[in-house]
Parts: structure tokens; C-alpha cells; sequence
């Protein structure tokens, strides 16, 4: 981990960065931040910094909404999964084995990217959800214990369940939400959330929230599209070049 004062310094213009990113897309801040974060440290130290910017933020986002009761009573099966197999592998991001957990990062980034430059789309007919959801939430988990990214593959299938833009954003709150909770508990359960980075986690909820409204303020003033295939397209690049520090030491 960099020295504290480059630490700060570091933190503070990738928190403002993730945070205009989720100001403008609707989302993006914690898998910004760990890909960022993830160049300059490993993968479970990042993930210790992310928590409370990626819980204020995203419990502002599940809680601006209409009532969300009906969702819990929807998507409860798919968070509990969630819940239960990302305490069940963040022993992965925290363990030894640290090429194979960066490589796993960048994998997953660029995955997303792909997805998002493709606009592939799922379609989850109704019948499937009362199994899709479970299985949907586990694997969220267990990506989420393994790398600290917690959208593949949550955020298309929740993309595919056909809800409005509103219900949409707070079903993706929910989950991250839930993702974000569950991974801190984790951490803190393999002893991976030193007292160095909770003072720093918290720091990070300022530039967090101020680049949130940078990026408001800036939604309306930018092609909505063009952003979005520059953020994939700047993703994708971040993920590949993670992916590398990863597998470079096995060649």
C-alpha cells in the first residue's frame, strides 16, 4: 500500500472518479474504485476501502425511490444467496494466493466491459426467477468473496427482469447494498479490515459523494451514450491491464 500521504492523495482522485462515473451512468463506483485501487495495491486492501463509500452511496440510491417492499418480497431468495456465498469465499480475496485474485479482477472487469460495449441483454422469463435468483445471487457471491466486484453477473440479470428505470435503480442498490455488507463482514471475519483502512474508507465517502454530484451535474450536459462506451471501452483496458499483473509473474 502506498505511503499515507500518497494514499489520501490517490484515494481521493479515484473516489471522485468512481463517483462521477455512478453520478452519470447510475453505477460504476465500487467497480471503478477496485479496478483503480487494484493498480496500486492488492485486491483485499482495496476492497477494505471501498466499504463505506460503496454502502453510503448505495444505500442513497435504494433508499431515494418509491416503497421498496415489493422488490424484498421479489428478489429476498437472490440477496440471501448473495449474502450467504460472499461470506462463504471472501477467504479468496484474502488469501495468499494474490496473483490468481488480481488476474480474477481484471477477468471480471473486463467481462463487464464486454457486456456493456455489446449491450448484450438478458431476458428472465417469470417462471425461471424462483431458481435463477438463488443461483444468479450465489455467483454473485462467490465473485464478490473472490475479487471484490460485485455486478457480474447481478447486474444483467437484474437488467432482464423487465422492470421499470426506477424499480431498476433500487433493485441494483439493493444488491449492491446487500453485496457490500456482506463482503465487509468477511473481510472483518478473516481479519483483512486493518484500522488503517477504516479511517481511510471512511476519508473516502467525501470525494465519493462530491464526484456524485459532479457527475449529476454533468449528466445533463454530456451524450449519455458516449460516456457510457467510454467508460466500458476505459474498463475493458483497466481489466486487461490487471489481468496481466496477475498472470505476467507465471510466465
Amino acid at each position: 500500500m502506498p505511503e499515507p500521504y500518497l494514499l489520501f492523495t490517490v484515494v481521493g482522485a479515484v473516489f471522485v472518479l468512481a463517483g462521477l462515473v455512478k453520478g452519470v451512468v447510475g453505477l460504476g463506483l465500487p467497480t471503478v474504485a477496485m479496478g483503480l485501487l487494484g493498480l496500486v495495491m492488492l485486491p483485499a486492501e482495496a476492497a477494505a476501502i471501498l466499504l463505506l463509500p460503496s454502502f453510503v452511496t448505495n444505500v442513497w440510491q435504494l433508499l431515494a425511490g418509491p416503497d421498496i417492499s415489493a422488490l424484498l418480497r421479489r428478489l429476498w431468495p437472490m440477496m440471501l444467496a448473495v449474502f450467504a456465498a460472499t461470506l462463504a469465499s471472501t477467504g479468496l480475496i484474502t488469501s495468499s494466493y494474490t496473483a490468481i485474485v488480481t488476474a480474477g479482477l481484471g477477468l471480471v472487469l473486463l467481462a463487464y466491459a464486454a457486456l456493456g460495449l455489446l449491450r448484450l441483454r438478458m431476458a428472465v422469463p417469470g417462471w425461471a426467477e424462483p431458481w435463477a435468483g438463488p443461483v444468479v445471487g450465489a455467483a454473485t457471491g462467490v465473485m464478490t468473496g473472490a475479487t471484490g466486484v460485485f455486478v457480474i453477473p447481478a447486474v444483467p440479470y437484474l437488467g432482464g427482469l423487465g422492470l421499470g428505470r426506477d424499480d431498476l435503480v433500487q433493485a441494483l442498490g439493493l444488491s449492491f447494498t446487500v453485496s457490500t455488507i456482506a463482503l465487509g463482514i468477511g473481510l472483518w471475519w478473516n481479519d483483512a479490515v486493518p484500522l488503517q483502512s477504516v479511517g481511510t474508507s471512511a476519508y473516502a465517502i467525501v470525494p465519493a459523494l462530491a464526484g456524485m454530484w459532479l457527475g449529476g451535474w454533468l449528466r445533463g450536459r454530456v451524450e449519455a451514450e458516449t460516456f457510457r462506451r467510454w467508460f466500458f471501452a476505459g474498463l475493458a483496458l483497466l481489466g486487461a491491464h490487471i489481468s496481466w499483473q496477475g498472470l505476467a509473474p507465471a510466465f
